[in-house]
């Protein structure tokens, strides 16, 4: 058994009726919507956010109805976020494939992640699930936020430590700790444990946000080389700003001129790349995604034991051993 077969041992039944559930919610009778509604499906991910709920509903009292309206609420939204940050980003491949936008372009792109992400709030208001919608909502509203305040950072290129983790708390970790929120709100009505898990899941978020970090400064496979995309797109990620942090002005000005001018240079952007796994940007991150992994299972681990908090630990701990 892989870690996620371990991982989704307690929930296999609700995962496997989810399946049908969220096809359900998100189709169309519109032809060409339809279609493009079914080339998603087909490359689904590994479902990690609805994990994140069903477990979090399991950890706090069981398993109902709303707990799928909330996972398909959850999945809803991350699928319209990515298809939108492809448009974005200018990105035309997803999962191994072509995205929604290399295929059909971006006005369609767009409007198809308007339409998935207005399903998902009609969901919640059909049922009257008001409080996740307001949890939905304070999601979309963060990631936006978290984008466009990366967007300006990457033109200006002053981003220090708190500006970082402000940026990876909206645009990433908001939607796994909304995920174990509305997963709990599902279950409870205790709103002290809605928002601890909301927090917990602030953790979770934040470490799953540098291990993709790290991974864009680490070779792929037995010849691969690390991709150096954060550099190429202008980002300064968590390894970089290490580096920066602990060089003299002159040097910090050399880098920041060749992340601005040179991040189209192939041979340029390896030379920052080799420069970060010197200076120790790796274990520099490391050690802060792991301090955030183990403050969120010691959260979790204050819950009473149980096989969904088991599974919810092994989760988070995939989150910072994942390959890919």
């Amino acid at each position: 058994m892989t870690s996620l077969d371990i991982i989704k041992a307690p929930i296999e039944e609700e995962l496997e009726a989810f399946e049908d559930y969220f096809k359900a919610t998100i189709q169309s009778d519109i032809p060409l919507l339809s279609l493009i509604i079914n080339y998603i499906l087909r490359k689904k991910g590994k479902q990690m956010r609805p994990m994140f709920v069903f477990l979090a509903a399991k950890m706090n009292g069981g398993f109902n109805e709303s707990t799928y309206m909330a996972a398909s609420s959850i999945e809803l939204l991350h699928t319209a976020t990515l298809v939108h940050d492809d448009v974005v980003d200018e990105s035309y491949e997803r999962r191994g494939s072509f995205s929604i936008n290399a295929l059909w372009k971006n006005k369609l792109a767009v409007l198809v992640g308007d339409y998935i992400l207005a399903k998902g709030l009609l969901l919640n208001i059909d049922n009257k699930k008001y409080n996740f919608l307001h949890l939905i909502s304070r999601s979309v509203k963060d990631m936006s936020e978290g984008e466009i305040l990366q967007m300006r950072k990457s033109r200006k290129l002053d981003i220090d430590y708190e500006t970082y983790f402000e940026i990876i708390e909206k645009k990433t970790a908001s939607l796994i700790a909304t995920s174990m929120a509305i997963g709990a709100a599902s279950v409870t009505d205790d709103e002290a444990v809605v928002e601890q898990m909301f927090q917990i899941g602030i953790d979770v978020g934040i470490a799953f946000q540098i291990k993709d970090d790290i991974f864009d400064y680490q070779a792929k496979g037995l010849l691969g080389k690390p991709t150096g995309n954060d550099i190429k797109e202008k980002k300064i990620t968590l390894p970089l700003l290490y580096v920066l942090s602990n060089s003299d002005e002159k040097e910090k000005r050399r880098i920041l001129r060749e992340v601005k001018r040179k991040n189209k240079n192939t041979a340029k952007v390896q030379e920052l790349v080799n420069l970060v796994v010197e200076r120790g940007g790796l274990e520099y991150a490391t050690e802060q995604m792991n301090f955030y992994r183990d403050r969120a299972v010691s959260s979790i681990n204050a819950f009473p034991e149980s096989d969904s908090r088991n599974a919810l630990i092994e989760l988070v701990n995939y989150v910072t051993t994942r390959k890919k």
